[in-house]
Parts: C-alpha cells; sequence; structure tokens
C-alpha cells in the first residue's frame, strides 16, 4: 500500500510528547480560514510512500526521538485511513509511540470498523477543534462539527487517550459563550490528557501569497499570547462547572 504524503519533519517538537518523526498527509477536506497549510488541500498528489519507507526514514533518526515516537498530521491523514492503519500497525509492533493529528471530520458515526481498528494501535490523537458551535464551525471550515465531536466520544468510549487543541481567533473563537460551551463538552470525554490553547498567527500568509491564494483572514490581527492563558482559564471554568454538575447530580 502507499500514501501520499507532502513532506517529513525529523525533529517535531509540537506534535505530541517528546521529540516526534512527523509525516505530513496530503489531502484535505476542510477549508479552515486560519489554515497555514494550504499547500497540503490538493488530493491525490504529493509523494507516493509506503509503510516501510517510512519507517526507514525514522529508523535513521531514531536515536534523537528521546519520548517521542511518531505523529502523523497534515492534510488530514484520516483522508488515508487505511494506510495510517498500516503504518501505526507496524509501527506499534515495534513499540514505536504511535500519534494522530487529525480534525477528526471523515469520521463515520455509522461505520466504525475500520476506525476501531486503527485505535488498537493509536496511542494518543491530538483533535483540533476548530469551533464548538455547529453553525460556527460551518462558516470557520466549510463543515459542521458533528462528526468531530462524535469522533472525540468514540475516543473516550474507547479507552484512547486525547489531547485536544483549539486555535482562538479574535472575532471567531475568541467569546466567552463559545469557549464555556467548549469546556462543557471537554468534560464529558473520560481520557482528556490535555488542552493546548493556540493564540491565532499569521505566519501561513506567505503560502497563501506563493500559491496567488488571496488569505481569508485578510488583515485578522494575531492573538495576544496572554488572551490565549484567558482563553484556556475560560474553557476550563466550563470544564469544572459541567463536572460539578454531574457531581451533584450524583
Amino acid at each position: 500500500m502507499e500514501g501520499f504524503i507532502h513532506s517529513t519533519e525529523s525533529f517535531g517538537t509540537v506534535d505530541g510528547p517528546g521529540i516526534r518523526f512527523v509525516i505530513f498527509f496530503q489531502g484535505c477536506p476542510m477549508r479552515c480560514l486560519y489554515c497555514h497549510n494550504p499547500d497540503t488541500w490538493r488530493i491525490g498528489a504529493g509523494e507516493r510512500r509506503t509503510a516501510e519507507s517510512l519507517l526507514e526514514e525514522y529508523d535513521s533518526v531514531k536515536e534523537f526521538m528521546r519520548g517521542g515516537g511518531i505523529t502523523c498530521t497534515g492534510g488530514e491523514p484520516l483522508l488515508q485511513l487505511d494506510f495510517v492503519t498500516e503504518l501505526f500497525e507496524k509501527a506499534y509492533g515495534r513499540n514505536i509511540h504511535t500519534c494522530l493529528d487529525t480534525s477528526g471530520i471523515v469520521f463515520t458515526p455509522d461505520d466504525t470498523e475500520k476506525f476501531e481498528r486503527l485505535c488498537g494501535v493509536t496511542d494518543l490523537v491530538m483533535l483540533d477543534i476548530k469551533h464548538i458551535d455547529r453553525e460556527k464551525h460551518k462558516k470557520l471550515t466549510g463543515h459542521y462539527n458533528d462528526n468531530i465531536l462524535a469522533f472525540a466520544k468514540f475516543l473516550s468510549d474507547r479507552g484512547v487517550p486525547i489531547w485536544i487543541r483549539h486555535v482562538v481567533v479574535p472575532g471567531i473563537t475568541d467569546r466567552d459563550e463559545f469557549l464555556f460551551r467548549l469546556g462543557e463538552f471537554l468534560a464529558e470525554l473520560k481520557t482528556l490528557k490535555a488542552l493546548d490553547v493556540l493564540p491565532y498567527h499569521t505566519m501561513g500568509k506567505v503560502k497563501y501569497e506563493q500559491l496567488g491564494i488571496e488569505y481569508p483572514l485578510g488583515d485578522t490581527p494575531p492573538l495576544e499570547k496572554c488572551e490565549a492563558v484567558r482563553a484556556r482559564d475560560v474553557i476550563m471554568r466550563g470544564l469544572k462547572s459541567e463536572l460539578l454538575k454531574r457531581k451533584n447530580k450524583g
């Protein structure tokens, strides 16, 4: 089996625990307004690679992967679900820590057999929740968030550790109402291990210029780090509030 791969990175430090070998998959169905990898959108492009060739590349740098492993990101790696599963099965069999960085958008709640198989060889899922509000999510990404939230619950029910990432964008996701609701939802996840609240940045604008694409967010300013910290506090208030409600009911 071959996968369509955009690129690889040998010393990823923000793509899961430890130092990671990061594989960027080609192809993505979403069009997030703040996407900083528009060069990974096109489906069926990229370099054709086998799982064996990727693991050989990992082997060439594995001595430097302190506390790390392999992370599949993108693009959207779950567009190539069968290939990711084959890669993770081979890696898992060699005791390599496997991390999936995904939006969860291609999850199919009515047909989970292949996702069950992937869960069996996935040590961690880094799940990007773009927006907690269904309609706002559609405006932000071009898709509703139903499958994403269902995927989070699916992972939780199957005991897969989840690391949530959420980008705070001025005027889009920075409202306390939405942040609090996100926290309430996260309280439902039994396997939540971490929460990264990331400030929106404009470093991807140069790629849009190179590709001749208009940058959707125009002059939206980067978010100050202190505002991201404040947003995380609001999310945690929502999470703790929901957990308290459940405790009182129980």
